[in-house]
């Protein structure tokens, strides 16, 4: 009997140093992993929208307000080159005279006009724009004006009379032409016109409706 329980004794111990030799134990836990544990991926802050280029990025009260550009698919906008740019019929009314301006397209393909011209009175040397550019008129809706080559499409200027205005707030000066933008464009013309512009900003006698299709005359 007891060369039994020596045996065992002697069993036992070996198991137990074996097992402090691998490191094992029955109640360690086991080893944290050293491999780093990749991070979720940063969500990417929200695309900002472009902000539109303006198409009339003409000099300051030289051309209206931005408006919306020429729809690509309908066709090219017309560009200033390949328009003529042209004074129509005129009309006199209540203190007031009625301006056609025509744009005829001298190019050898089809291309649009959108919305309105940027207009205003203009003269000395070298030619300078006079007073406030024309404001737009409401009274109609803007669409897309497609001008095949040698076709025309018009714009109606009207021009408050100077002296309807105290001279002390218009500050009269007279105008030798009519600076002209085409719809979107930032390359102007001059027309040969004489009138009497107010040289204050604080009087606007100038209203320039949308392009519409045809001739003024």
């Amino acid at each position: 009997m007891t060369l039994h329980r020596t045996m065992l004794t002697g069993t036992a111990g070996l198991i137990a140093v074996a097992a402090l030799a691998t490191g094992c134990s029955p109640s360690s836990s086991p080893a944290p992993s050293l491999t780093p544990t990749p991070s979720s991926p940063v969500a990417s802050p929200p695309a900002t929208a472009a902000s539109p280029t303006s198409a009339e990025a003409s000099p300051a009260l030289s051309s209206p307000a931005s408006s919306p550009g020429n729809p690509g698919a309908a066709g090219t906008g017309c560009a200033t080159r390949d328009l003529k740019v042209s004074v129509g019929t005129s009309q006199g009314a209540a203190g007031s005279i009625y301006q056609v301006i025509d744009f005829t397209n001298t190019s050898g393909a089809a291309c649009t006009l959108f919305g309105y011209p940027g207009v205003a009175l203009a003269g000395g040397t070298p030619v300078t724009q006079i007073g406030a550019a024309a404001a737009r008129s409401t009274g109609s809706s803007a669409r897309l004006v497609t001008l095949a080559p040698g076709k025309t499409a018009n714009a109606v200027l009207r021009i408050t009379q100077a002296a309807n205005y105290p001279e002390s707030r218009c500050m009269p000066k007279a105008s030798t032409y009519l600076q002209i933008y085409p719809p979107n464009e930032t390359t102007r013309v001059y027309l040969a016109y004489k009138a009497t512009a107010c040289s204050s900003s604080e009087v606007n006698i100038l209203t320039i409706g949308v392009v519409q299709p045809g001739s003024g005359g």
